[in-house]
C-alpha cells in the first residue's frame, strides 16, 4: 500500500468520527463568531518573497522533529521578518497535531494561518474556517478535477484562500480557473515503492539524514503554472538550497518546515540563515 493510501484511510476514519461528534450545523454557527480570514495572497504580494513556515511534531518521511524546535517555533515565526504566514499540520496520526493546535496558534499571531491537511470533503473546509484558518491546502494528487473546483469554490465562499498543490504536469490540468495560489510539491507521494521509501528515509540513524522522498526536478513544472497565480515552492527547501532554486525558478514564496524544525542549532538559527539568503537574493535577482 502506498503511503498516501495509508494517510487517506486515516483521514476518512477521523472524518467520519468528527462528523458524528460535531454536526456540520454546529461548525456553521461557530464560523459566525470567528474573526474574518486574513488574506495570505495580499501578505505575499505586499511584502515580497518570504516563507510560509510550518509546524509539525513529526512526519512520515523524517520521523520526529526536535521537540525544542517545535516548542520555539510559534514565537520564532511570529517575530521573524522572513515569515509571512504559518502552515499548521492538523493530522494527528501522521504529523502529531490537530485543529486544536491551530486554534491555539491563531490566538498568538496576526499572521495568516494555512491549514495543511489532506482535504477531501466539504466538512473539512468548514472545520478549517471554524478553527480560525485563513487558508487551506488542496492537493491535486488526491482530488478529481471537479472535487478540486468544488472545494476551491467553497473555500473562497467562506472567505479563505486555497493553496492548490500539484506534483505533476497532469495535475496542473485539474487546477480551478484563475487560482490565486499554486504550489509545486517536490515530495513524491506516489510510486510502487513509496511506503518503503518513506520508511527508509524515516529510519535513518544519521542526524543529518537525507529525505529520500524529495525530487526537486518537480520544480521544472514552474513555467507551466498559471501566470497570474502566486507560486509557492513546497518541501525540501532550506536556507542552503534556496538561492539555487530561486535562481532557476522565481517562486513568490517557499513553504518550509523540516529544515527549521530539525536544525540542531535551533529554529532561530535557520530563520536567520533564510533571512540572509533572501536579503542577498533581493540584491542580485528580481525575487518578490
Amino acid at each position: 500500500m502506498q503511503i498516501l493510501d495509508q494517510i487517506l484511510l486515516d483521514v476518512r476514519q477521523h472524518l467520519a468520527e468528527a462528523k458524528q461528534k460535531i454536526p456540520l450545523s454546529d461548525l456553521q454557527k461557530k464560523i459566525n463568531d470567528v474573526p474574518p480570514a486574513r488574506p495570505l495572497s495580499a501578505v505575499l504580494r505586499q511584502k515580497g518573497f518570504g516563507l510560509i513556515a510550518e509546524i509539525k511534531s513529526c512526519s512520515p518521511s523524517m520521523g520526529s522533529m526536535r521537540a525544542e524546535n517545535v516548542a520555539q517555533a510559534p514565537a520564532a515565526y511570529h517575530h521573524s521578518a522572513a515569515v509571512r504566514a504559518f502552515s499548521i499540520l492538523t493530522n494527528r496520526t501522521f504529523f502529531g497535531q490537530d485543529l486544536g493546535y491551530l486554534e491555539k496558534i491563531r490566538e498568538g499571531t496576526d499572521k495568516p494561518i494555512l491549514r495543511k491537511d489532506f482535504i477531501i470533503d466539504p466538512y473539512q473546509v468548514y472545520e478549517a474556517r471554524a478553527a480560525g484558518a485563513d487558508a487551506l491546502l488542496l492537493m491535486a494528487n488526491i482530488l478529481a478535477t471537479e472535487e478540486m473546483k468544488a472545494l476551491h469554490e467553497l473555500t473562497t465562499t467562506l472567505g479563505m484562500e486555497a493553496l492548490c498543490e500539484v506534483h505533476t504536469a497532469g495535475e496542473i490540468q485539474s487546477l480551478p480557473d484563475h487560482p490565486t495560489l499554486v504550489g509545486i510539491n517536490a515530495r513524491k507521494f506516489k510510486g510502487n515503492d513509496s511506503a518503503e521509501t518513506f520508511a527508509r528515509s524515516r529510519e535513518q540513524k544519521d542526524p543529518t539524514k537525507e529525505d529520500f522522498t524529495i525530487h526537486f526536478d518537480a520544480f521544472g513544472l514552474f513555467p507551466e503554472l498559471p501566470p497570474e497565480a502566486l507560486k509557492v515552492a513546497e518541501s525540501g527547501m532550506s536556507a542552503e538550497n534556496l538561492a539555487q532554486t530561486l535562481q532557476r525558478y522565481p517562486f513568490d514564496a517557499a513553504l518550509v518546515g523540516t529544515s527549521l524544525l530539525q536544525n540542531p542549532r535551533g529554529v532561530e538559527a535557520e530563520l536567520a540563515a533564510f533571512e540572509k539568503a533572501i536579503e542577498k537574493l533581493a540584491k542580485t535577482s528580481p525575487i518578490g
